[in-house]
Protein backbone atom coordinates (compact mmCIF):
# COMPACT_ATOMS: atom_id res chain seq x y z
CA UNK A 1 0.00 0.00 0.00
CA UNK A 2 1.42 3.47 -0.67
CA UNK A 3 0.13 6.76 1.15
CA UNK A 4 0.69 10.22 0.18
CA UNK A 5 1.00 13.29 2.00
CA UNK A 6 1.60 16.85 0.58
CA UNK A 7 4.23 18.46 2.42
CA UNK A 8 4.88 22.43 1.83
CA UNK A 9 6.45 23.39 -1.18
CA UNK A 10 6.53 20.79 -4.10
CA UNK A 11 7.29 17.68 -1.92
CA UNK A 12 5.32 15.06 -1.16
CA UNK A 13 5.98 12.15 1.80
CA UNK A 14 5.09 8.76 -0.01
CA UNK A 15 5.00 5.85 2.52
CA UNK A 16 5.44 2.25 1.18
CA UNK A 17 3.97 -0.45 3.35
CA UNK A 18 3.83 -3.89 2.72
CA UNK A 19 1.49 -6.39 4.76
CA UNK A 20 2.67 -8.84 7.57
CA UNK A 21 2.67 -12.13 5.03
CA UNK A 22 6.04 -10.48 3.30
CA UNK A 23 8.48 -12.70 3.01
CA UNK A 24 11.27 -13.25 6.42
CA UNK A 25 14.52 -10.97 6.03
CA UNK A 26 15.00 -7.57 4.86
CA UNK A 27 13.26 -5.87 2.58
CA UNK A 28 13.93 -2.53 0.66
CA UNK A 29 11.83 -0.15 -1.95
CA UNK A 30 14.44 0.52 -4.85
CA UNK A 31 13.37 2.59 -7.63
CA UNK A 32 14.73 5.57 -9.85
CA UNK A 33 14.48 8.30 -6.98
CA UNK A 34 17.56 5.83 -5.15
CA UNK A 35 19.75 5.01 -7.65
CA UNK A 36 17.83 1.02 -7.51
CA UNK A 37 19.93 0.64 -4.20
CA UNK A 38 19.24 -2.07 -1.78
CA UNK A 39 19.09 -1.11 1.84
CA UNK A 40 19.03 2.64 1.27
CA UNK A 41 15.33 2.44 1.79
CA UNK A 42 14.59 -0.60 4.07
CA UNK A 43 10.69 -0.96 5.05
CA UNK A 44 11.12 -1.40 9.22
CA UNK A 45 8.92 -3.86 10.91
CA UNK A 46 5.56 -2.28 13.03
CA UNK A 47 3.92 -3.31 15.78
CA UNK A 48 0.97 -4.70 13.47
CA UNK A 49 3.61 -6.70 11.61
CA UNK A 50 3.36 -4.38 8.24
CA UNK A 51 6.04 -2.99 7.09
CA UNK A 52 7.11 0.43 6.42
CA UNK A 53 9.30 2.95 4.80
CA UNK A 54 9.07 7.53 4.22
CA UNK A 55 10.63 8.84 1.14
CA UNK A 56 10.42 12.47 0.63
CA UNK A 57 9.88 12.74 -2.93
CA UNK A 58 9.85 15.74 -5.59
CA UNK A 59 7.26 16.20 -8.44
CA UNK A 60 7.15 13.43 -11.13
CA UNK A 61 7.10 9.85 -12.28
CA UNK A 62 8.48 6.99 -10.29
CA UNK A 63 9.61 3.61 -11.11
CA UNK A 64 9.89 1.75 -8.33
CA UNK A 65 9.51 -2.32 -6.97
CA UNK A 66 10.76 -3.68 -3.42
CA UNK A 67 13.51 -6.07 -3.05
CA UNK A 68 13.80 -8.75 -0.53
CA UNK A 69 16.38 -10.82 0.85
CA UNK A 70 17.58 -13.43 -1.65
CA UNK A 71 16.92 -11.49 -4.85
CA UNK A 72 13.27 -11.82 -4.52
CA UNK A 73 11.09 -9.14 -6.08
CA UNK A 74 7.65 -7.76 -5.00
CA UNK A 75 5.30 -5.96 -6.50
CA UNK A 76 2.66 -3.40 -5.25
CA UNK A 77 -0.92 -3.36 -6.09
CA UNK A 78 -1.62 -0.07 -5.32
CA UNK A 79 0.67 1.13 -8.05
CA UNK A 80 -0.76 3.90 -9.95
CA UNK A 81 0.48 1.85 -12.94
CA UNK A 82 2.90 -1.04 -14.57
CA UNK A 83 4.85 0.19 -17.02
CA UNK A 84 5.78 -1.36 -20.55
CA UNK A 85 8.75 -3.27 -18.72
CA UNK A 86 7.44 -4.18 -15.67
CA UNK A 87 8.25 -1.42 -13.73
CA UNK A 88 5.52 0.10 -11.03
CA UNK A 89 4.75 3.67 -11.46
CA UNK A 90 4.07 6.60 -8.79
CA UNK A 91 2.68 9.70 -10.84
Amino acid sequence: MIKRNKLFGNQTRVTFSLPRDTPPGAVSVVGCFNGWEPGRHELMPRRDGTRTVTVRLGPGEYRFRYLASGGVWLDDESADRVDERGGLLLL
